[in-house]
């Protein structure tokens, strides 16, 4: 699918200049899968956020950023990994006010707010991945025969 073209990537996060290489991916991204300009915005602002969240708590890492389908509808994977000390309680870091540096603590959970899947596994001493999917325009229904997502 032409549409579809320069969306699969992989990206360092490495430094500041990274966090600006993913955002602008995120949106380019979403935009040739037919995002509308709201759907854009919250998922670059949940990528900022767990692009950040990846060079700052992890001490960088990569995102992989892959198109999905499932029939007609298309989305946009985007997986945040790093090998950082990992989050101990992940509770207590997905709860709206919790920071473990000097943010505001909406971080994890804001960014799930914004997007339609979100998964994490974190292991301590070991790493976190962060995986988001969102969907442009309405999500596929629950119980419809999908593709990996």
């Amino acid at each position: 699918m032409e549409a579809a073209a320069g969306v699969d990537a992989r990206l360092p996060i490495r430094s500041d200049l990274d966090l600006v290489w993913v955002r602008q991916h995120v949106r380019q991204a979403a935009a040739r899968l037919g995002f509308g300009l709201v759907e854009q915005t919250k998922l670059v602002t949940a990528a900022s956020e767990l692009a950040r969240n990846t060079l700052v708590h992890g001490g960088g890492g990569q995102l992989t950023a892959a198109r999905v389908a499932q029939g007609r509808a298309q989305g946009l994977r985007l997986a945040f990994s790093d090998e950082g000390p990992g989050i101990a309680d992940l509770e207590q870091a997905l709860r709206d006010g919790y920071t473990s540096g000097d943010g505001l603590g909406m971080g994890l959970g804001g960014a799930r707010r914004l997007v339609h899947r979100f998964a994490i596994d974190s292991t301590p001493g070991v790493g976190t991945t962060v995986t988001v999917t969102s969907w442009a325009g309405r999500p596929p229904r629950p119980g419809h025969p999908r593709e990996e997502w």
